[in-house]
């Protein structure tokens, strides 16, 4: 499967904030086939402390139609969710996307039920400054 053109700089940034990648891509299986979700990733919170456990979906947004790559991105977190949930439970999901396309999906006030109703959580990044602006919970 073809990566993101961003998939190495999400990868970066979140070694950066500290997280270990434990899985590029992490494979989750259904009924219907086996998934890919881009990453995998671990961060331990304390040497006492369980530690927190990601996957994200990484999106470029670089299509002809933000539109479209936005379908795209919906439609993949929406399908991974529940099949994430029921492989390993203990793992949040979260849809990576660039900072231009996350202030392009709110410009609509139907975003936030969308949010809502999927549990859509983002980690938004920044191209041209290399840095994560927002993680979302």
């Amino acid at each position: 499967m073809a990566r993101d053109k961003y998939h190495s700089l999400v990868r970066e940034l979140l070694e950066q904030e500290g997280w270990t990648i434990t899985h590029d891509p992490l494979y989750v299986k259904t009924a219907l086939g086996k998934v890919e979700v881009d990453l995998g990733a671990e961060k331990l919170i304390g040497a006492e402390k369980e530690g927190e456990k990601i996957a994200v979906e990484i999106k470029s947004f670089i299509g002809r139609s933000k539109l479209q790559d936005l379908y795209k991105a919906l439609g993949q977190f929406i399908f991974y969710l529940p099949a994430l949930k029921r492989q390993e439970p203990d793992r949040e999901l979260y849809l990576a996307i660039p900072q231009a396309a996350y202030k392009f999906f709110f410009r609509d006030s139907i975003a936030e039920e969308i949010i809502t109703t999927n549990q859509l959580k983002f980690v938004v990044y920044d191209i041209d400054d290399s840095k994560i602006t927002l993680w979302t919970k």
